[in-house]
C-alpha cells in the first residue's frame, strides 16, 4: 500500500516536496520496486513525471519536469519524495506515486500494478 502526501496550494515559482511511503505491512520489500510519480489533470491521460531506480542509482524525468523537479529515495524508511522547485500553473494535477516490480526504468502508467490514492497541488499565478 502505497501513501502520498506533501501537496497543497503554492504560488507560481515556489516549491513543495512529495513523499510516498509503503507500507510495510504489505510484506513487500520496497528496495526491489522502481518507483515513479505520475500527475493527471481532470479529462487528460496520467501522465509520466519521475522515475528512480532500486537502488537511486538512476533517475528519469519527463521533459518539463527536468531541472526542477528531483525525485529521491530512501529505502531504510520506504519512502519516495518529489521535490517540486520553480512551479508553473501548469503543473497543477493530483500527483500519483506508482511501483512497479521490474529493474528498468519505464514511463508508462500502464507498467504499474501499484498506485498510491494521489495528492492534490495547485499552483496559483
Amino acid at each position: 500500500q502505497l501513501q502520498a502526501s506533501g501537496g497543497g496550494l503554492v504560488q507560481a515559482g515556489g516549491s513543495l516536496r512529495l513523499s510516498c511511503a509503503a507500507s510495510a505491512a504489505s510484506g513487500r520489500t520496497f528496495s526491489n520496486y522502481v518507483m515513479s510519480w505520475f500527475r493527471q489533470v481532470p479529462g487528460k491521460e496520467r501522465e509520466f513525471v519521475a522515475t528512480i531506480s532500486r537502488s537511486g542509482s538512476s533517475r528519469s524525468y519527463t521533459d518539463s519536469a527536468k531541472g526542477r523537479f528531483t525525485i529521491s529515495r530512501d529505502n531504510a524508511k520506504n519512502t519516495v519524495y518529489l521535490q517540486m522547485s520553480s512551479l508553473k500553473p501548469e503543473d497543477t494535477a493530483v500527483y500519483y506515486c506508482a511501483a512497479n516490480g521490474g529493474v528498468l526504468l519505464v514511463t508508462s502508467k500502464d507498467s504499474y500494478f501499484y498506485w498510491g490514492q494521489g495528492t492534490q497541488v495547485t499552483v496559483s499565478s
